[in-house]
């Protein structure tokens, strides 16, 4: 895989962390704004990333690319990998995917058309404590109860309230509890249980935007509520609850650090099956091995399971009558 990354943000930084691990991805270039001038160079020097581009146009119309990580705010995803797919190059896109199921229609319609990989990067999805979750949901009978707590307080609550609205609370920006943190516990619940029945979204809204917010997912059976926070925290954890036993995940559901499992009448025993020790290894070391496959199953069911995201998203934000973008 031979990469441009889009953004040189906090994401970008920490997957600089972990990628040299992984040798098969080659870091081609970088894009971003004059603006990220600096910010780029020190990534450059330090892990050598062969070219720098303040311009799209360039970035995209160089041959050595073949594949572009969009590390961009929530809002800029759709063009960016819009561009990039016309282009005729693989996508590699952050969590959200669009703002708008249409949108996502759209880029899955083009990447089909031209043969190119186009995937969501969503850790949970990835990695090996959510595979084996998944394989231990039998043992615990009739699923009753899931409920997943995502909640941290934002460092950038207190300047919103004081007026300055930065990306994470911006509705023009694709701000806000449930496209930013909530969205994890989504993905967690839909991997596990797929669409649910009925959706309800319950939010404390400020200046129009979802601060925090309750969304409840409804599959008969199994009843679900997804937290999440950024005006407020709390004890990060999820729980599935079962007529046999439990499963609780500690931690955030993008990270899955370890988790107890829980019979009835037995002691809790802890499991951990991480790979690596970064919550991104294992996607981008899935993606680099999908791409060079051109694997177009594997990447038509990830789609499938984004737009079901996608279509619980929507049905969210529509109950809490919030508008973005």
């Amino acid at each position: 895989m031979k990469l441009a990354i889009f953004g040189a943000g906090m994401i970008v930084h920490d997957f600089m962390t972990f990628v040299h691990e992984i040798p098969e991805i080659e870091l081609t270039a970088i894009l971003g704004t004059e603006l990220d001038a600096a910010s780029m160079e020190t990534l450059q020097a330090a892990h050598e990333i062969k070219k720098i581009y303040t311009d799209l146009t360039e970035c995209l119309a160089d041959e050595e690319v073949d594949t572009v990580y969009v590390a961009l705010p929530n809002h800029l995803h759709y063009t960016f990998a819009k561009a990039a797919l016309l282009q005729g190059k693989h996508v590699i896109c952050e969590k959200p995917f669009t703002l708008k199921k249409s949108e996502l229609l759209e880029l899955a319609a083009i990447a089909k058309e031209k043969q190119l990989i186009l995937i969501e990067a969503i850790t949970n999805q990835y990695l090996a404590n959510y595979h084996a979750i998944q394989e231990q949901l039998t043992s615990l009978g009739e699923l009753k109860l899931i409920e997943c707590n995502y909640s941290q307080y934002s460092s950038r609550y207190d300047l919103f309230k004081e007026g300055t609205i930065l990306p994470a609370f911006n509705p023009k920006m694709g701000g806000g509890a449930l496209m930013d943190i909530n969205i994890y516990n989504i993905h967690f619940v839909i991997g596990l249980l797929g669409a649910p029945k009925e959706v309800r979204y319950f939010a404390n809204i400020e200046q129009g935007i979802d601060t925090s917010g309750v969304l409840l997912l409804d599959y008969e059976q199994t009843k679900v509520i997804c937290i999440g926070a950024k005006d407020s925290t709390a004890t990060i954890r999820s729980t599935i609850q079962g007529t046999k036993g439990s499963i609780i995940v500690n931690g955030p559901t993008n990270v899955l650090d370890s988790y107890d499992c829980e019979a009835l009448k037995t002691p809790a025993v802890r499991l951990d099956h991480k790979v690596n020790q970064h919550r991104m290894f294992e996607e981008f070391k899935q993606f680099q091995q999908v791409i060079a496959d051109n694997d177009q199953a594997f990447a038509a069911d990830r789609m499938a399971h984004s737009q079901r995201v996608m279509d619980v998203v929507e049905a969210a934000l529509a109950d809490a009558k919030i508008t973005l973008g």
